[in-house]
């Protein structure tokens, strides 16, 4: 029997096509006959359209079908396969775990956004005269790009204009639009290694031959770079990612000089720049270069959020033309209200102000952590970078250190921890000691409760060798590129020596 409610703001129709429906999925078997229109209208006194309105309803949905002459019945198309999915979808999907402690090291904390701000900058575009009924422009609103041309040019010495500025949807859209564009010139693409997973993935996916270059103290290897011939690197010179090395300007000109004369691109990612805590950023490497060989990538994730999906390209004339001759220059690959109300945000002084609030919040985070890391985890543990970003990287100073269980330990405990061997190849590994995501207060017990799942993978015993880059430390950086060509994937270990801490 069905329960159906004369009263209820529901149409008879709908409930009972409603309880039918549930009927057919939980009882019912393939080519069962339900009852008659006329004998479903008499045992609940309902009318003759009802009830026909509710078997249209069924048949339309596919959940039965009519015989000439006989009556409904349970349809046979795609039955099974439904009933079994509906069954299970529910039960068989995990719910995302809640972790007490997650040092995520490219976040921060909600309360850092400046929301009323924006709001009331968010209202003030969309009542200004705005034509919503057109198209926004492909490479971006020119009052935005005039206001990061600017941003550019005073903080980190870029070469730029508006005409060469391309605002994207992040460091991705960034990438494969690089990707894609100087594929017509390139086909070997070098990395370096330890280095960010993406970029490499971008790259393969393309059809590039790819080349890992190893990193040292002075950044990555100019000279290895040089031996690969590869046409196109992707490089982090400002805070290296992972190790935090800084390029010195004499590799950064090498590297320049090596590019230009073989009419290269260097990729400059510049991801973290605003978030240096104790010394200005070296200016940029495209500012050297002066635009002809360097691709310049910036984002607002690190400094602003990650939420809003902003990125931003600076590109050397012959990219841009094939830009302006490619389909992607038709498309806005930014909304066109986030793009005014950034604009906006930059032009009226807000960008600065908060750069600096953000940056003295966050130097303070990193010293509370940095203090934390030292009372908790102390002898066992070295800091290896530091200064800069969202993230300290700690490596254990016990040469048996078990890094499974320190995995599993956490998960344990709902500590949610990140290494950097997982995303960036090679054989460096460290924890990526997120600080930006807490608030000031919660640091210091975040780290005490991860200390007590460090130690209990600490067999200690101290290394004859010092932390990462600070003494000796013998790393293969090429297991991450295990399915590239052959002749670069070398498993020889290499000894690196110099100092990380920039």
């Amino acid at each position: 029997m069905y329960i159906l409610d004369a009263k209820s703001k529901t149409p008879l129709h709908i409930q009972l096509y409603q309880a039918i429906k549930e009927d057919i999925i939980k009882n019912y078997k393939v080519g069962d006959k339900l009852p008659s229109i006329r004998k479903v209208a008499t045992l609940y006194n309902l009318s003759k359209n009802t009830v026909e309105s509710a078997y249209s309803q069924l048949y339309a949905e596919g959940y039965v079908e009519s015989r000439a002459k006989s009556g409904y019945y349970v349809s046979e198309l795609f039955f099974d396969s439904f009933r079994t999915k509906s069954a299970t979808s529910s039960s068989d999907t995990p719910l995302p775990k809640t972790y007490t402690y997650d040092f995520f090291p490219a976040q921060l904390h909600k309360e850092d956004f400046p929301l009323k701000t924006w709001k009331r900058l968010y209202n003030k575009v969309v009542t200004q005269e705005v034509d919503f009924g057109a198209y926004p422009k492909g490479q971006g609103e020119l009052v935005l790009r005039e206001s990061i041309a600017e941003y550019l040019k005073n903080s980190r010495g870029v070469v730029c204009s508006v005409e060469n500025i391309i605002i994207t949807h992040g460091f991705i859209d960034s990438i494969e639009l690089i990707a894609k564009l100087a594929k017509a010139r390139y086909g070997h693409f070098a990395q370096e290694i330890p280095g960010y997973h993406i970029a490499h993935k971008v790259f393969k996916s393309y059809g590039y031959n790819i080349s890992p270059i190893k990193v040292d103290a002075h950044g990555l290897c100019v000279d290895e770079l040089q031996e690969s011939q590869a046409q196109i690197v992707y490089i982090t010179p400002s805070h290296q990612y992972p190790t935090g090395v800084t390029m010195p300007v004499a590799n950064r000109l090498k590297l320049i000089a090596h590019m230009q004369s073989m009419g290269g691109l260097i990729i400059e990612d510049d991801y973290d720049s605003e978030l240096a805590y104790y010394n200005r950023p070296i200016p940029s490497l495209q500012g050297l270069d002066k635009g002809e060989n360097v691709a310049y990538l910036g984002t607002f994730a690190k400094a602003l959020s990650p939420s809003i999906r902003v990125g931003y390209m600076v590109l050397p004339s012959w990219l841009m033309k094939l830009y302006n001759q490619s389909y992607d220059m038709h498309f806005a690959r930014v909304s066109l209200t986030t793009q005014l109300t950034l604009a906006t945000f930059i032009q009226e002084g807000h960008w600065d102000r908060h750069i600096r609030r953000i940056r003295i919040l966050n130097k303070k985070k990193h010293q509370v952590m940095k203090e934390a890391i030292e009372k908790y985890l102390g002898e066992t543990c070295n800091i290896v970078a530091q200064g800069a970003g969202l993230a300290i990287l700690i490596v254990p100073t016990s040469s048996s250190f078990d890094w499974e269980k320190l995995k599993r330990v956490a998960e344990e405990n709902s500590i949610r921890i990140y290494l950097s061997k997982d995303v960036s190849g090679g054989e460096f590994q460290a924890v990526r000691m997120g600080f930006g995501g807490f608030r000031l207060e919660e640091i210091e017990r975040a780290v005490e409760a991860f200390s007590l799942c460090w130690r209990e993978c600490v067999h200690y015993l101290p290394l004859k060798t010092t932390k990462f880059f600070n003494g000796v430390i013998t790393i293969t950086p090429y297991a991450f590129f295990s399915d590239i060509n052959a002749q670069t994937n070398q498993t020889t270990p290499r000894t690196i020596k110099g100092t990380l801490n920039h």
